[in-house]
């Protein structure tokens, strides 16, 4: 199902999150096929706060914890005003770009990553990825007290350049900008279906056994009576030092 672009004149092609991730057949094994050229930021300016609220659209991600779902499984739309004050407040935010002529909703696997050499406009195609030049398709951000614990939120990409490395590049910067100020201590909060990504990059249960626990009113409650509720979300931690090798 497409998604509109937003009102705001989003850039996405309006047909581009429905494609699955792209995979190539090498013999008998599925392989992804590589990512397009992108550029990796971790400086917040880079990050333009409408782009940035398509592409939680586009993820159908949602910044709550328990996010208000619709009838066609679409969750609410994020809070502008909410957003930019969390990436105000983050310690580290990772942006990832590419060119829109990567995000072709005709190309082929093997055209998108060949693009580099043909068409007219080869000098426009191979001219190097910036946030100026590209676009908004992938994202990522830590929380941190910056002397011992950090949690991993928000990280999304594309969906369809998902499946090519490009969300592991993103936990894997933070978790290295976290541990580059000698921070271990690192968190990620994930649903069941996102414990095998995690897993992938490097992190496993807590071995402290501690169980996630958030806070949240029961809106039948008055508002003087408040409740504490076991999260439906996952604990994971990284291995302590490990990560830093791979």
């Amino acid at each position: 199902m497409a998604v509109a672009n937003a009102a705001h004149g989003g850039y996405f092609p309006s047909k581009i999150h429905s494609l699955p991730p792209p995979l190539k057949v090498t013999g008998q094994i599925k392989q992804p096929s590589p990512p397009p050229p992108i550029y990796i930021s971790t400086n917040p300016s880079h990050v333009n706060l409408h782009h940035l609220k398509d592409l939680y659209t586009f993820c159908n991600h949602s910044c709550h914890r328990f996010p208000i779902v619709d009838a066609t499984g679409r969750v609410e739309a994020v809070d502008a005003g909410k957003l930019r004050t969390a990436i105000f407040h983050s310690s580290v935010v990772v942006s990832v770009f590419t060119k829109p002529e990567f995000l072709t909703t005709h190309s082929s696997p093997v055209e998108v990553s060949n693009l580099m050499g043909i068409g007219g406009d080869w000098i426009k195609r191979v001219t190097p990825v910036t946030p100026d030049n590209g676009q908004l398709i992938g994202f990522g951000r830590a929380v941190s007290d910056f002397g011992l614990t950090a949690s991993i939120y928000d990280v999304m990409v594309l969906p369809a350049l998902q499946g090519r490395g490009i969300g592991r590049m993103i936990v894997q910067k933070i978790v290295r900008m976290l541990t580059n100020r000698d921070i271990y201590d690192i968190a990620a909060l994930c649903s069941d279906n996102e414990r095998l990504f995690f897993r992938a990059c490097g992190f496993g249960d807590d071995i402290l056994g501690s169980t996630t626990m958030m806070y949240t009113r029961n809106s039948s409650y008055s508002i003087d009576e408040e409740t504490l509720a076991i999260g439906r979300k996952q604990l994971l931690v990284p291995p302590l030092r490990k990560l830093l090798k791979s």
